[in-house]
């Protein structure tokens, strides 16, 4: 065996190795008459085919698993002798016989980058902070209130947050268009469900009027054959409906899951869910700080290989997503969508296993256990939670990982400067805060 090593660039290696044709006959002769003992041929008993008519009907296919043996032996066997961490799978490439009694190939490959974590003592991790108080619980009752929304028919004219009921058909040089006709359609006035022109022209008018209007559609409208275009609606209005909320009582609050209907008690499960929730909402706003902080610190090359691998992860779980929201896609999502996206998470990937192999952040057992406590809590049986994540290894395998990830984010943050920043529940929740306002 000969081996030569070449560095085409930063992870990219090529290596030359040769095996010898003696070594590779005597294993194909070595093959063939294990192959004999049992192949079964027409005409002849198990085990007793001739040796020369096993080898004429089975040498090709052999030989072919003789030298793949041969070449990944000789493969491993470099890259353990020079401790090369392979990144990926090789391209075996041949070379062009010297007739001298060798095969020559060359493997072509990555292998993974050295990290190195600089320093992070300069680093500024703001932290949020915020203390959920009664302000932060009436407005997301309010939210609650307004989810459960129900509306009654009126006799006025429709405004701003009432349901219009409505029949209408649009017309295009005179002719109805395709998707362009309703029976007893319902939207709520302002919700943007319908084009802000067709909403504009149908407030004000009340049940049982009727209204034809020209409507121009965007330049960017979804339905090509319409964008840009004007056409002619006729509405006929059904009904009004205005918007009424529940009162916050005892329907209330038991409709809620609160079996004794006390409001005081539905607070309290309010304040608990929202603790939890600004809880994570900080814990996420930090990690992502500390990510940004590591990519920073421990510039590398991301493998070609492991982004091509992620990408092609992150392709199958998106499909797997619209599948289940049952959305469909005129192009399914491609590789090339999600190439920065793979990129950033392989680079996240090494610089992090690096730290926890180095700093043994490895999770805890009982760090996983606080861990999967605190996520049953939500649920209506926390200790029927608790059974499930243990009774599968893999589903506890998430855990983990979410606990070491945990570990480095505290390891990061314990060597760099982490200052308080007093944050609007607004600003923490994003638009489930602006819902609430």
């Amino acid at each position: 065996m000969q081996t030569n090593q070449e560095t085409p660039n930063a992870l990219e290696r090529r290596i030359d190795m040769s095996v010898t044709l003696a070594d590779i006959d005597r294993d194909v002769d070595a093959r063939i008459k294990k192959l004999s003992r049992t192949v079964k041929m027409s005409g002849f008993r198990p085990g007793k085919v001739p040796l020369k008519v096993v080898a004429r009907t089975y040498e090709s296919q052999v030989r072919s698993e003789a030298i793949g043996a041969a070449v990944e032996k000789v493969f491993g066997e470099t890259v353990r002798a020079q401790k090369l961490r392979v990144a990926g799978y090789p391209r075996i490439e041949p070379k062009e016989t010297t007739g001298s009694g060798v095969l020559e190939f060359s493997a072509v490959f990555e292998v993974y980058p050295e990290v190195v974590v600089g320093d992070l003592s300069e680093r500024v991790i703001e932290k949020p902070v915020l203390e959920v108080g009664e302000a932060e619980i009436d407005r997301t009752i309010e939210v609650l209130r307004r989810q459960r929304t129900r509306f009654e028919a009126i006799e006025r004219v429709a405004a701003d947050g009432d349901r219009v009921v409505i029949d209408f058909v649009g017309r295009k040089n005179g002719e109805p268009f395709e998707g362009g006709q309703a029976i007893e359609f319902p939207f709520v006035l302002g919700s943007g469900t319908l084009l802000k022109d067709f909403e504009t022209a149908v407030a004000g008018l009340k049940a049982g009027e009727n209204k034809t209007f020209d409507l121009t559609f965007p330049a960017e409208y979804q339905a090509t054959n319409l964008a840009g275009q004007t056409v002619q609606f006729e509405v006929t209005v059904r009904r009004v409906e205005a918007p009424v909320l529940p009162e916050i009582d005892a329907d209330f609050a038991r409709a809620l899951g609160i079996g004794d209907g006390d409001i005081a008690k539905l607070r309290e499960e309010v304040k608990g869910n929202l603790t939890r929730e600004v809880k994570r909402r900080i814990q996420s706003d930090v990690k992502n700080q500390v990510m940004e902080a590591l990519l920073a610190a421990a510039p590398i090359e991301a493998p070609r290989a492991l982004v091509q691998a992620e990408s092609a992860q992150l392709v199958e779980n998106a499909r797997r997503d619209l599948a289940a929201r049952g959305i469909p896609v005129d192009r399914a999502p491609v590789e090339s969508w999600f190439a920065d996206q793979a990129v950033q998470r392989v680079k996240l990937g090494l610089i992090m296993a690096e730290l926890v192999k180095t700093n043994d952040l490895h999770a805890k057992p009982e760090q996983v256990r606080v861990l999967v406590e605190e996520i049953a809590q939500s649920y209506e049986d926390p200790a029927e939670l608790v059974r499930w994540y243990y009774a599968q290894p893999e589903r506890l395998a998430q855990a983990e990982a979410v606990a070491t990830e945990e570990n480095v984010v505290a390891w990061v943050c314990a060597k760099a400067r982490v200052s308080d920043k007093t944050v609007s529940f607004d600003d923490l929740m994003g638009s489930a805060g602006a819902n609430a306002s």
